[in-house]
């Protein structure tokens, strides 16, 4: 695989959805929990989706139970409470495991194409972040402590490579 345009993943209404119908985009993958204490940056992820969706930008979130049970509901449950207590509007998808032998095929190539501190390719928790380029190329990878805010200047220049499709 040579770009996030070559994955496609469950939505989180069951539908096999093609990353590809994200070419031309600027993207933010981003491992989400509904009970981690980072869980706040959705507030902060739906500000960048609000801000940047016009301009050919969109946030993809990939519920994931692997860190510290803090995903434990069902892809219902999961949409009723990004959009109710956070007015999530932007594509969310079925519930991922991003590390181990069963991690989806999108966070191999992710965690491969961006490691992490000193090489290290494991996710180390939830709310970490891949920014991807409009080439479906991986830009930078943040870890769950950098705040949606942090990105905006990254963002702001991945969106300046390049006009959308």
């Amino acid at each position: 695989m040579n770009s996030i345009n070559d994955f496609s993943a469950a939505g989180i209404d069951g539908q096999e959805r093609r990353l590809a119908d994200y070419a031309g985009q600027v993207l933010l993958v981003v491992n989400v929990a509904s009970r981690c204490g980072f869980t706040q940056q959705y507030e902060g992820l739906q500000a960048l989706q609000r801000d940047y969706a016009d301009r050919g930008f969109q946030v993809l979130g990939f519920p994931c139970n692997q860190f510290g049970h803090q995903e434990p509901g069902n892809e219902a449950e999961i949409l009723g409470f990004c959009e109710t207590q956070y007015g999530v509007s932007f594509p969310m998808f079925a519930k991922i495991e991003v590390n181990g032998d069963k991690a989806h095929p999108l966070y191999r190539w992710l965690k491969s194409s961006k490691p992490g501190v000193l090489g290290t390719e494991a996710i180390k928790w939830n709310f970490t972040k891949f920014l991807i380029g409009r080439d479906g190329q991986v830009i930078a990878r943040y870890a769950p402590a950098d705040t949606p805010q942090s990105l905006r200047a990254d963002i702001e220049s991945a969106l300046a490579r390049g006009k959308p499709v």
